[in-house]
């Protein structure tokens, strides 16, 4: 039998936390106020005139808005673009590499371009300036050193004033980008309000998020219906009714006439109390005996987020709301897991 290898050499593993020094609450208190210092340098010394003039420019727009830039700068402008679009503007982001080898042909005479730039010196935006030019558009830069080559080559500059950045060594696009947010951000909400954006409207921009949903979705959009009501009527006795309170994932039963007017609910917890305090003469009790004659209930057409907040309301709350006509007549059921599900 032969001789085993030697081990294999295998490096140490990591320590279980990097061997660097604590950051102190003082240390770290003290960048949050020399930020909140820098910021309010921006505020201070805005050119207020310059950003009216923007922002009226952007809102008198005839065609696409497109933003431009380079690393953090083309984040931030890609970010204000997407900020637009929610609202319902037309606008884009135009990365100036790709538009150099075609997507420049998306450009057009009545568009508008916002170049955003600390320096002013970006040599992809600069190589962009005369082929967008040729298109007809018109150019805005958005810098923070004064007397750049950016400003100086566009029909409009926007200075954002930049005292200084954070980072110690003053290079660390921590401040400029923070600014370049904030302003592109706050202009997206003047022409929010300048174009009489309704929250509907908004809401039909963000159908998918919980924004949406809670201006959108109404009752009759998640109620469950017909075959899916845990249903009884008003004579059935309690035992007899086991299965349809428990089968049909509400917790409750909906107890109705002939005629399908709601007379009331008989829950889970109606169930456990009547049965500590009757003991075997459950059996012989009917479900109308024991259910809530003034259950909370919603009509087919209020707002979703309405009867969450309904569910939710004093006394105590509550999982379920029966939905019904204006004649009281059940035509279905919302559940607070119903609510959570649809992303409520």
């Amino acid at each position: 039998m032969g001789s085993l290898p030697p081990p294999l050499d295998l490096p140490s593993p990591p320590p279980k936390y990097p061997l660097h020094e604590r950051i102190s609450e003082t240390t770290l208190l003290s960048l949050f106020k020399a930020q909140q210092g820098h910021l309010n340098y921006f505020f201070q010394n805005l050119d207020l005139s310059i950003a009216l003039s923007f922002t009226e420019t952007l809102l008198n727009s005839r065609g696409t808005i497109f933003f431009s830039g380079v690393g953090k700068s083309g984040f931030v402008a890609n970010k204000i673009s997407q900020t637009l679009v929610s609202l319902g503007i037309c606008s884009a982001f135009l990365s100036p590499l790709d538009a150099l080898h075609g997507d420049i042909g998306a450009l057009s005479s009545t568009d508008i371009l916002v170049l955003f730039s600390k320096s002013g010196s970006t040599e992809e935006l600069l190589r962009l300036i005369p082929c967008a030019r040729a298109k007809g558009v018109y150019l805005i830069s958005v810098t923070s050193v004064p007397e750049n080559v950016l400003a100086n080559a566009c029909d409009m500059n926007v200075h954002l004033p930049l005292e200084r950045e954070l980072c110690p060594f003053d290079m660390a696009p921590v401040t400029s980008t923070a600014i370049q947010m904030v302003f592109g951000d706050t202009v997206a909400i003047a022409l929010m309000g300048a174009r009489n954006l309704t929250k509907e409207q908004y809401a039909a921009n963000h159908p998918a998020g919980r924004i949406g949903k809670s201006l959108i979705f109404k009752v009759r959009d998640i109620m469950k219906k017909q075959a899916e009501l845990p249903v009884c009527k008003e004579g059935d006795l309690i035992m007899d009714q086991l299965v349809e309170l428990t089968s049909k994932g509400c917790g409750c039963l909906l107890v109705i006439d002939e005629e399908y007017h709601l007379l009331g609910t008989f829950t889970d917890g109606d169930l456990r109390r009547t049965l500590k305090a009757s003991g075997e003469a459950i059996f012989k009790l009917t479900v109308c005996e024991m259910c809530n004659r003034k259950p909370r209930t919603i009509g087919p057409d209020a707002m979703a987020v309405e009867a969450m907040q309904k569910m939710e309301s004093p006394p105590s709350p509550v999982q379920f709301l029966p939905v019904v006509d204006h004649q009281n007549i059940l035509i279905g059921i919302v559940t607070l897991h119903g609510l959570v599900s649809a992303g409520l």
